[in-house]
């Protein structure tokens, strides 16, 4: 498609590259979700779902090789091989639209032009940032579940013994990795899980008809047991966790997202994210670009601001923009990021909850099909394409029949996907803890308004 297709007066802007500039400045608006996904180009269609292998590393030598042994061609040595792990991801498409109107814009139709390229690329930053923090709280369908997976609370009180236990959330109890595949959770392979004080066999994980999760993306359920469940156990608030669920902190030592309470000074501080960084340590979890990242939003960035101990620390840099303006700072090895975009859920009783989530590099995948901006049509018969950061911005002429309708689209192909750690056992890394997903640490919260007052 020939560029004199378009007006006048919007040629220039497409010859000058003011067009993608546009739309690039809108799709890098601000450092979201999405920074820190590996990205990786699949070759699969639209609705595949692509299960990738990864391998583990291999536990170290301390023993040494027996000198008598030191015969024939194996010199003694037994041949050893790595274990693997699989995840999924699935490659669906995501876009949008808008309609330029050359004779109702009238004198207009320029800076139109480039306000709608600027709109669109905001709209597709905030898609795929929100894309991005939804797998990486709440999983993938298929997978072991996100960071907030395999870590609830009872809902309901059992009157006796029974081997089912009503919960707000079944995320990470679906789901376990056994022979290095993802399967059902079932009596074989079963998963461990505590219950209030009680440590119980997982055998099934039934999701209720009608949804009532307090969770952001939550899904209310049933969790089925190998044997009776105590009572006491099994009491509305006790703390329900998977053995091989992520690390979820809470100030005062917290255990479920309910027992949070302002009056008990549950707002964030530095030594929650010290902790966060510790796991990840513990752990062997690289770093993004030199620092891990901490994703939060505004009001718990001011109860970081409020904390003692962190204004002791940042003592020397009250002078510097990133102190004044809030934006993201850098301390003790971490990287805070203010993000919009954080989970929000309503009170339980103590407070509207926040949750922060620190992660480091490989935490999360990004699949960009390889088909993006991809066309059999010539270059002088179809529209105008542009690819920026992966995503395909679309420029139509009028095709209407009164040649006066410009279409402005942009269009994503691929998807997001969690990799586990579950290989990176005490064998190969010997504080390394027993979690699917090792790369993230969710930090429950309430925050603190400009005055002091929890919010």
């Amino acid at each position: 498609m020939g560029i004199e297709n378009f007006p006048e007066q919007l040629r220039a802007a497409i010859q000058q590259g003011f067009l993608a500039r546009e739309f690039e400045t809108g799709l890098q608006a601000r450092l979201g979700f999405r920074a820190v996904a590996d990205r990786e180009v699949f070759p699969n269609a639209i609705g595949e779902t692509l299960t990738k292998t990864r391998k583990s590393l291999k536990a170290p030598v301390t023993e040494p090789l027996l000198p008598t042994g030191n015969t024939n061609f194996d010199n003694g040595l037994s041949p050893s091989g790595w274990s693997v792990e699989q995840y999924t991801l699935s490659i669906n498409q995501y876009g949008d639209t808008i309609d330029l109107n050359m004779v109702t814009t009238g004198v207009g139709i320029a800076s139109q032009f480039l306000a709608n390229a600027q709109t669109n690329g905001l709209q597709a930053m905030q898609s795929l940032d929100r894309l991005a923090r939804n797998a990486l709280f709440a999983g993938v369908p298929g997978g072991v579940g996100g960071y907030l997976g395999g870590n609830t609370r009872v809902t309901a009180t059992a009157t006796a013994k029974a081997t089912t236990v009503v919960v707000d959330d079944i995320r990470g109890f679906q789901f376990v990795i056994a022979g290095g595949q993802v399967r059902p959770v079932s009596a074989n392979p079963g998963m461990t899980v505590t219950i209030g004080s009680g440590v119980y066999t997982l055998v099934s994980a039934v999701a209720d008809p009608h949804n009532i999760s307090t969770a952001p993306g939550g899904i209310s359920g049933q969790l089925q047991l190998s044997g009776s469940v105590a009572v006491s156990d099994a009491t509305a608030g006790n703390a329900v966790i998977a053995a091989v669920a992520p690390l979820v902190l809470r100030p005062n030592g917290k255990k479920t997202t309910a027992e949070l309470r302002q009056a008990d000074g549950d707002t964030l501080g530095i030594q929650h994210v010290l902790a966060g960084v510790a796991s990840l340590r513990r752990n062997n979890v690289p770093m993004i670009g030199g620092a891990y990242h901490c994703y939060l939003d505004d009001l718990q960035l001011l109860s970081l601001f409020r904390d003692p101990d962190f204004k002791y620390l940042y003592r020397g840099a009250y002078g510097s923009e990133e102190y004044r303006s809030g934006q993201v700072i850098e301390l003790l090895g971490v990287r805070f990021v203010p993000t919009t975009e954080a989970p929000q859920q309503v009170s339980l009783g103590g407070g509207p909850i926040h949750r922060a989530l620190l992660l480091g590099q490989g935490a999360l995948i990004e699949g960009d099909c390889a088909c993006i901006g991809h066309s059999d049509i010539p270059d002088a018969e179809r529209a105008l394409i542009d690819m920026i950061d992966g995503v395909a911005m679309v420029t139509r002429e009028p095709l209407d029949r009164l040649k006066q309708i410009i279409a402005q689209s942009w269009y994503w192909i691929g998807g997001f996907a969690l990799p586990t750690d579950v290989t990176a056992d005490v064998s190969i890394i010997p504080t390394a803890t027993n979690a699917y997903l090792k790369r993230g640490v969710v930090i429950e919260s309430l925050g603190t308004d400009a005055a002091g007052f929890g919010v």
